[in-house]
């Protein structure tokens, strides 16, 4: 199991929380919060990755979402659609368990601004609280703790979880009422898919002509091309390799939800729907699970 980056946490008071879903992102997201001092509980749908976190981190295990939620009084989600319903999920925990005002659900996994209201609306019934969260920041920044973190929700309730994300968010902000956190990522990916498409064709153009791409890359991005992407992708593109990061199926998955939720809201969306038949292209060859800058292997291939 990979290690967590090091990371100075902020003074909190310690608090219960069940985490569900060990995946790339989840498990150093929830290796932050026992590192940051807060008791957790975790579940995963594979329980040998659960038994692994716990003999690196400390904590426990569960073998079910109700059984990890009971008796927390914060939860965070990767996966949350997976984990609500039926006499396993963590709503019926959440039941069973009892309410309170510190009870909190957050959500961090990308959706529809619709299932995250309906989600909300559904805590309500049982007495919860409820933020939509989703991240941005890659694989590296759930490893180092430093994802950005766009929360949708009421302020009181933010500010209960504030503390709790901080463990591995470097900036955690309310963006708005419940479903905010989910258009603000929608409109993350929009700009990622875009950069990504620009950046692919400039390597390849310079390749083309010759020119040394490293080095030209790191001439611009000291200046106004610079971008996180460039930054941190650059370099691997050159090299054409892929094997890491943010998949393309899951870039697919969010730019579907971004499209449906532009023919509802009269959004014009021409590049980004341009770049989601592109990451069609790089699927059918084969790179569903590249990273998101394969874009660059259309152009290649």
């Amino acid at each position: 199991m990979a290690s967590i980056g090091t990371k100075n946490y902020e003074p909190t008071v310690a608090r219960k929380v069940a985490f569900l879903g060990l995946g790339v992102m989840g498990l150093p997201m929830a290796g932050h919060l026992a590192r940051a001092g807060h008791d957790v509980t975790v579940y995963n749908r594979s329980p040998g990755k659960a038994r692994a976190w716990v003999e690196e981190f400390g904590g426990r295990s569960a073998p079910t979402p109700r059984e990890a939620a009971a008796p927390a009084r914060k939860s965070c989600s990767p996966a949350w659609a997976t984990t609500t319903s039926g006499q396993r999920g963590a709503g019926r925990g959440w039941r069973v368990c009892g309410h309170g005002p510190g009870r909190g659900v957050r959500r961090s996994h990308q959706a529809s601004a619709d299932v995250a209201r309906e989600l909300y609306a559904k805590a309500k019934e049982l007495g919860l609280n409820f933020v939509d969260a989703p991240v941005s920041g890659g694989q590296a920044g759930a490893v180092n703790g430093v994802l950005t973190i766009m929360c949708g929700g009421e302020q009181a309730v933010f500010d209960a979880i504030k503390p709790v994300a901080e463990a591995f968010g470097r900036a955690v902000t309310l963006v708005g009422a419940p479903g905010a956190g989910q258009l603000a990522k929608m409109v993350n990916q929009i700009c990622i898919a875009g950069i990504v498409q620009g950046l692919s064709e400039a390597i390849a153009f310079g390749q083309a002509a010759g020119l040394d791409m490293k080095l030209v890359l790191d001439v611009i991005s000291k200046g106004a091309a610079q971008s996180w992407q460039m930054e941190n992708r650059g370099g691997t593109m050159v090299d054409d390799k892929f094997d890491f990061g943010f998949a393309v199926d899951w870039m697919r998955k969010d730019l579907g939800l971004v499209l449906a939720e532009a023919r509802n809201n009269g959004a014009r969306l021409p590049l980004t729907a341009l770049v989601d038949q592109f990451y069609g292209d790089v699927q059918k060859m084969g790179g569903g699970r590249w990273d998101t800058s394969s874009l660059i292997k259309r152009l290649r291939d």
